[in-house]
């Protein structure tokens, strides 16, 4: 069991201010809310870039390395950017920003989703040759691959494809959902169900309950509880959330604390993984 509890925040997503209103789009923004949460106690950061004329998500390198120089120039913690949706691009174009901020020494962690699933009516698609190429990347720059479990099967196949490319150790992150019809809603039994093919499959591996269109407050007490870790934000939350990203922290900090956990720094989650 983990000594402490990792709090992650999602700020924003693909979203748009259209759908979750509270999240922030501009890099001012961003980095303020990121720099707000990692001193109430997230030692994690997930961004998505916007073009702030557009208010659309734009993957661009520079604009995340402004946000992750942004961060880390105040406050200590990870800070890890997505990958656009897979759509018409290439592996390569689809890793684009990702390869580039790993060549300038900005990342920690990435997003190397292992499987593909439909999201109401939208195929989030993750091709075999994709998921390999951001594998490839992070075993070359030895960066954490951040794996979204959306179902079972990402599961086996994570684990299976980090065990062939030799990548540093990979997060796995449960996602549950109340607003969209993917995988488990969140529940206890469903927690246990994902941490019983994880023992079978990727043994001590470091995993987090997240989600999309969820409170996962729901279950961050359950997950602290068993030695898991906990994301919350604006991209995990039931859209139209009235909390802010700083307020859904504070509650996850309260039901972490509330386990009989403590919260980890950002060096501590360091020292965890090199550890794994």
């Amino acid at each position: 069991m983990a000594t402490k509890t990792w709090l992650e925040v999602a700020l924003n997503g693909p979203w748009g201010q259209q759908m979750q209103p509270g999240i922030p789009v501009r890099i001012a923004d961003i980095v303020a809310q990121g720099v707000a949460c990692a001193r109430e106690g997230a030692a994690i950061v997930h961004v998505h870039a916007y073009d702030e004329a557009s208010g659309r998500q734009h993957d661009d390198a520079d604009l995340y390395a402004r946000i992750i120089e942004g961060i880390r120039g105040q406050v200590d913690c990870i800070v890890y950017p997505t990958i656009p949706f897979g759509g018409e691009h290439t592996a390569r174009t689809r890793f684009a920003a990702i390869e580039a901020l790993a060549q300038r020494g900005l990342l920690e962690w990435a997003v190397v989703d292992p499987g593909s699933v439909n999201l109401d009516q939208y195929v989030y698609l993750n091709p075999y040759d994709h998921i390999q190429h951001g594998l490839a990347l992070a075993a070359r720059h030895r960066f954490h691959p951040g794996y979204a479990i959306y179902e079972p099967g990402f599961l086996r196949m994570g684990a299976q494809l980090a065990r062939a490319a030799g990548v540093p150790q990979p997060i796995y992150r449960f996602m549950f959902s109340q607003g969209i019809a993917f995988g488990f809603p969140p529940a206890e039994y469903a927690l246990d169900a994902y941490l019983r093919l994880l023992a079978d499959e990727a043994p001590g591996a470091p995993w987090m309950v997240a989600g999309l269109a969820v409170d996962t407050l729901q279950l961050a007490g359950a997950a602290a509880a068993r030695g898991g870790h906990v994301r919350v934000g604006l991209e995990d939350a039931p859209l139209g959330s009235g909390r802010s990203n700083l307020e859904w922290v504070r509650e996850a900090r309260r039901a972490i604390e509330g386990a009989g956990r403590e919260l980890a720094s950002a060096a501590e989650v360091r020292r965890a993984l090199s550890a794994n």
